[in-house]
């Protein structure tokens, strides 16, 4: 399958085996936007049906909470990759090739293999992680070590937030349940 194409399934393939050209091309192809968010949706959905089939719910949070974490990870990366490793790159090419990057994630439905599904798991997590890396490295024209630095700094300054965001909304919460008392 030809990268070139900007068939979905090609470029889809084409990430999951880490092909520098893919990422190269989607990074450069402004239309490859909703391919990307497409992919993101598939593999949302892909992990729900996973969960669903292990008996648990949720599929509505599953996509919001993959496409904000797809969105608020580029834009991250993007400040973190341009601002202080010196990379090159808008938000729109970090948002295409780190989408794209989650393609291993489609497989993350055989998540409810019997006895496999812990380790395939893993396999998709860390595969998707990789990816992950030459995303960021194709799309700031970094080298793999600052990516690698981007990727971890990003991840750091996401989780951070995210667990200011819960103790701010647990503190409001428990606030509104006191007055009410």
């Amino acid at each position: 399958m030809d990268a070139s194409s900007g068939s979905l399934l090609s470029r889809a393939v084409g990430a999951a085996l880490l092909n520098v050209d893919t990422y190269e091309a989607v990074e450069a192809d402004r239309s490859a936007t909703g391919q990307a968010g497409l992919l993101v949706l598939l593999v949302a959905v892909s992990g729900a049906a996973a969960e669903y089939l292990q008996g648990s719910g949720g599929m509505v949070a599953a996509v919001f909470n993959a496409f904000a974490g797809w969105l608020i990870w580029a834009g991250v990366t993007n400040l973190v990759g341009t601002r202080v490793f010196g990379g090159t790159a808008d938000w729109g090419e970090l948002l295409r090739t780190l989408g794209f990057a989650q393609a291993p994630g489609v497989l993350g439905v055989l998540a409810v293999a019997p006895i496999l599904g812990g380790s395939i798991s893993f396999v998709v997590a860390i595969w998707t992680l990789v990816a992950g890396i030459v995303a960021i490295r194709q799309a700031l024209d970094v080298s793999t070590g600052k990516a690698v630095l981007t990727a971890l700094v990003s991840m750091a300054l996401v989780i951070a937030a995210a667990i200011a965001f819960a103790v701010v909304v647990g503190v409001g919460a428990g606030i509104g349940s006191a007055l009410r008392s």
